[in-house]
C-alpha cells in the first residue's frame, strides 16, 4: 500500500470506523533515518490507534526507528517481511527476509529491546520454492524466540523472481489452513489473517478462525466496509450499540464526505496540500451506490482543482441527484 495509506487516507479511514486498526505505508529505515522524517511520521491524533510499518534489514537502524516511531505516539510497530516488489528486493527486505529468520529474529529483539510498544511481523506463508509447512512454521518459530508475539500473515507464497507485485497478489492461491496451522502451533502467539478478504461476509465467515483480519486494497477501494467493522469490536456501553446501528445509509456517507472536505479545506489553509491530492483516497466512499459514477468524476476533474473543496463536493453531488432524477423517471 505504499503511495496508497498516507496520513490523508488514514483520516478518511478513521471518520469511518473509531476502532479499525490503521497502518501507515510502509516506510524504509534509511529514509527516516537519512530524510524528513517529519514528513514520513507526521500524523493526526485521531488516527489511533496506528501502527508504523517499517522495510528494513539492519538491526541497528531498525532499532532506531521503532524508537522513533514510540517518541512519536505510534501504537504499535510492524516489520514488513511479506512485500514482493522488486525495488524492495533491492534494498534486501520485504518477503525476501523470510529466507534469513535469524536476521529478523535478531531485528525484532534489537527493536524490542528499546520500546514498549508492540513489535510485529508481517509476512508471507512462503517465498519461491520455499512452500512447504515446515518453512514457514521454523520462520514464525525463530521470530517468536526472540519476543514476536503479533504475526500479520498474508496466506500465499510470495515469487520473487518473475511475478509482479500485482500477480503476487492473485497468482500464487491463497492458503488460510496454512495460518490456521500456525495458529494452532503456536498458542501463545496471534495470527492476523490477510490476502484475499474483500467482502463483509466474508469478514464475518473468517473472524471466528483468526486472531484478527488485515485488508488492504478492499478496504481502500471500497471504504465504507470500514463502517460495518466497529459494531464486531466488545460494545462497552449503549451509546456505542446505538451508534453503530446509525452508522449505515446515504446520509452518514454524506456527513463523513462532508468531514473529510472539512479536512481538506483546512489542510489547504495550513499548509497548502491541494485538495486533489487527498480527494483520490474517498473514490471509492459511494461504491454501488446509484450516481457514484458521476460523483467520482467531478471530484476526477483536473479542471476544477483550482476550486474550494466545498465547492467541488456541491457539484459532485449535483451530478449524483441528477443521475437518481434519472433512475426516478426510467422507473
Amino acid at each position: 500500500m505504499m503511495d496508497w495509506t498516507d496520513r490523508h487516507c488514514r483520516v478518511l479511514h478513521r471518520l469511518i470506523s473509531k476502532k479499525a486498526l490503521l497502518y501507515t505505508e510502509m516506510v524504509t529505515t534509511g529514509a527516516l533515518i537519512h530524510g524528513d522524517q517529519g514528513r514520513h511520521l507526521d500524523y493526526d491524533e485521531m488516527e489511533h490507534p496506528l501502527v508504523l510499518q517499517l522495510g528494513g534489514s539492519e538491526s541497528q537502524d531498525l532499532a532506531q526507528c521503532a524508537k522513533l516511531a514510540q517518541d512519536w505516539g505510534y501504537d504499535e510497530v510492524n516489520l514488513n517481511c511479506g512485500c514482493p516488489s522488486e525495488r524492495v528486493q533491492r534494498g534486501a527486505f520485504g518477503a525476501c527476509l523470510m529466507a534469513e529468520p535469524k536476521l529478523v529474529a535478531d531485528a525484532v529483539k534489537a527493536m524490542r529491546d528499546v520500546v514498549d510498544i508492540e513489535v510485529t511481523v508481517k509476512h508471507r506463508i512462503g517465498i519461491d520454492e520455499h512452500e512447504s509447512y515446515e518453512f514457514v512454521r521454523d520462520f514464525v518459530g525463530s521470530v517468536s524466540e526472540a519476543g514476536c508475539r503479533i504475526f500479520v500473515v498474508h496466506a500465499r507464497i510470495a515469487i520473487l523472481k518473475g511475478l509482479s507485485p500485482k500477480e503476487n497478489r492473485e497468482i500464487p492461491p491463497l492458503r488460510y489452513e496454512v495460518v490456521e496451522r500456525l495458529k494452532r502451533d503456536f498458542p501463545q502467539c496471534s495470527f492476523v489473517l490477510n490476502g484475499g478478504i474483500q467482502s463483509h461476509q466474508q469478514v464475518l465467515d473468517l473472524l471466528p478462525k483468526f486472531d484478527g483480519l488485515m485488508l488492504g486494497r478492499a478496504a481502500y477501494h471500497q471504504p465504507w466496509l470500514l463502517s460495518e467493522w466497529d459494531a464486531l469490536y466488545p460494545v462497552q456501553d449503549q451509546a456505542q450499540t446505538e451508534e453503530a446501528a446509525a452508522n449505515s445509509g446515504i446520509e452518514q456517507r454524506m456527513l463523513i464526505e462532508e468531514k473529510f472536505v472539512q479536512y481538506m479545506h483546512q489542510q489547504k489553509r495550513s499548509n497548502g496540500t491541494p485538495w486533489s491530492h487527498m480527494s483520490r483516497h474517498m473514490l471509492g466512499l459511494y461504491h454501488g451506490v446509484a450516481g457514484a459514477r458521476l460523483w467520482r468524476q467531478v471530484w476526477s476533474d483536473s479542471s476544477l482543482k483550482d476550486l474550494e473543496s466545498m465547492a467541488v463536493m456541491a457539484l459532485a453531488h449535483e451530478a449524483m441527484d441528477r443521475a437518481h432524477l434519472r433512475v426516478l423517471d426510467e422507473s
